[in-house]
């Protein structure tokens, strides 16, 4: 399989060391697909089909952002992400209390199964694969979203997608908890049980390093402290008596791409060798699948700046260059403006544009692992590697992901790496286009998207109307069902399915849990 240059040459999908001159061919780095894939997941890699290209979108009403779908799909996004509001995120309905001033301002309010009808009208599951980045009620929205298939006529078993599902990042870098951790790794473990029983092609959780990055972390901190959360899911999930290679093959993990290309495509390749041997060594995986870090890769948010924002536009090809030079296998290409407000339309598609760019008028997508065999490269992956067995060997060292948590030692670590970058930034040290270099002494207005608030009044008598005409005696049945089920040690999804099918609203079902297993508050710093 190979393509021709632009020169007339022949490309070959996969270069070994023979292949190249002066290049020692006893330093094999093994095969595309192969333990520990180190060179990718897949032998073919994009030489077939490119990595699929979602967008993260999601704001105001769920009809709204159901526009921005359809507009992102007609532009070639082939898989969508969903983006929820704070409220959401948290277990609130957007009429209580705590939701005030956040509905719908960072991502979608869904407060029920009808809201989740709105967000998914016309949109065809069975083909689209959707990633969810909700954590904490992560098994609810998952439910919904397999209830309104269902409606469409779409089976469990047909319906892809991913939800993020990573609790224990939640504690460690962006907050969006509510439960304590051992009750929250229950939910975890009960929905790799269900998934694996209902929607077997459903990724059930993405161990995410992008929020830890945007909090600060480094590359190795990054892929240390993620890895390490993985292997806490792994125990948990065996714990409760599944074997590792029923629910293995559908982790996924979700990581950052930096604008440091050359260290980023080494960290990829890194976490990839790690994770294969932690699988195979440790917890005696056979499954190939189960040996897999398939990841998803969204470029670096907290790099873009208010400050010129369209060098954003570069910054992100930059970024997107390294995801896909590591051998991502989805791509989230942020928009140029979010540095300021929600995307607009014109910055959403320019940012799908980016990564069409790169599959098809590129020859990135013509050779598998094309930096393989790099001195600089090859050195970076085992310095990273090294650097990051030592600090998950720490995290061990403190009982395991949750006891350092609770200790408030990844937190503490990630703090000391943002704080010396920030410092670095200040100095000069650390040059950034357009904040402590080459600044423009006049800015170009820009007119950011808004969120009406008004949409708070909208979502808060649409819950109003579903209240009234929904049946209050089997809501309430529903939702005892959930409390005993959460006192008890059944799999807590089939309640949760149902009491949202009878009309239970995400905060409703949330807040039983709460009376149950109450909420969490952190401990000091480590």
């Amino acid at each position: 399989m190979s393509r021709i240059s632009e020169s007339g040459r022949p490309i070959e999908g996969v270069y070994r060391p023979k292949d190249v001159q002066n290049l020692d061919p006893e330093a094999d780095l093994g095969e595309p697909g192969a333990f520990p894939f180190t060179r990718g997941v897949y032998p073919t890699m994009y030489l077939t089909r490119p990595w699929t290209m979602r967008q993260y979108a999601g704001f105001s009403t769920a009809a709204e952002s159901n526009r921005r779908y359809h507009q992102l799909i007609e532009a070639g996004t082939t898989g969508l992400s969903v983006a929820f509001d704070l409220p959401t995120q948290m277990g609130y309905d957007s009429d209580a209390p705590q939701a005030g001033g956040e509905v719908g301002k960072v991502g979608v309010a869904i407060d029920s199964i009808e809201d989740m009808r709105l967000l998914l009208k016309g949109i065809p599951l069975a083909r689209v694969s959707t990633s969810t980045t909700i954590n904490a009620p992560a098994a609810l929205l998952l439910c919904l979203y397999q209830l309104v298939a269902e409606e469409q006529g779409v089976s469990a078993a047909e319906i892809s997608g991913t939800i993020q599902n990573d609790i224990l990042k939640e504690y460690i870098a962006r907050g969006t908890y509510i439960y304590p951790p051992q009750p929250s790794l229950r939910l975890v473990a009960d929905t790799f049980a269900y998934c694996r029983a209902e929607i077997p092609r459903w990724n059930t959780i993405s161990i995410s390093g992008y929020h830890m990055a945007e909090a600060g972390a480094s590359p190795v901190q990054e892929i240390a402290f993620t890895l390490a959360n993985a292997r806490e899911y792994v125990r948990t999930a065996i714990a409760s008596g599944l074997a590792v290679d029923e629910f293995a093959p559908r982790l996924s993990f979700f990581f950052v791409a930096r604008t440091t290309l050359l260290e980023e495509v080494a960290k990829f390749r890194a976490a990839r060798r790690m994770w294969a041997h932690i699988m195979r060594d440790e917890f005696g995986a056979r499954d190939p699948r189960s040996q897999m870090l398939r990841f998803h890769t969204q470029t670096a948010g907290v790099q873009l700046t208010a400050q010129q924002p369209e060098v954003n536009l570069t910054r992100v090809t930059l970024q997107a260059l390294a995801a896909v030079l590591g051998g991502t296998q989805s791509l989230h290409t942020n928009s140029y403006d979010e540095a300021i407000a929600l995307p607009s339309q014109k910055a959403a598609t320019l940012a799908v544009r980016t990564q069409q760019v790169l599959a098809c008028e590129t020859d990135l997508t013509a050779i598998v692992d094309p930096l393989a065999g790099s001195y600089a490269i090859e050195s970076l992956t085992d310095d990273i590697e090294a650097q990051a067995r030592d600090l998950m060997a720490k995290v061990a060292d403190l009982g395991g992901a949750v006891a350092a948590i609770e200790q408030g030692f990844q937190k503490s670590e990630i703090e000391r790496s943002a704080y010396r970058i920030a410092r670095e930034i200040d100095s000069g040290e650390r040059k950034v286009v357009g904040v402590n270099a080459y600044v423009s002494a006049r800015e170009e207005p820009y007119e950011p998207l808004r969120v009406d608030p008004a949409i708070e009044q909208e979502q808060a008598a649409r819950l109003a109307t579903l209240r009234g005409r929904r049946d209050s005696d089997e809501v309430r049945r529903r939702l005892d069902e959930v409390r005993r089920t959460a006192e008890g040690s059944g799999n807590m999804l089939y309640p949760l399915r149902e009491a949202l099918r009878a009309l239970a609203t995400v905060g409703e079902v949330s807040d039983a849990l709460r009376e149950v297993w109450g909420v969490y508050h952190p401990a000091d710093a480590y």
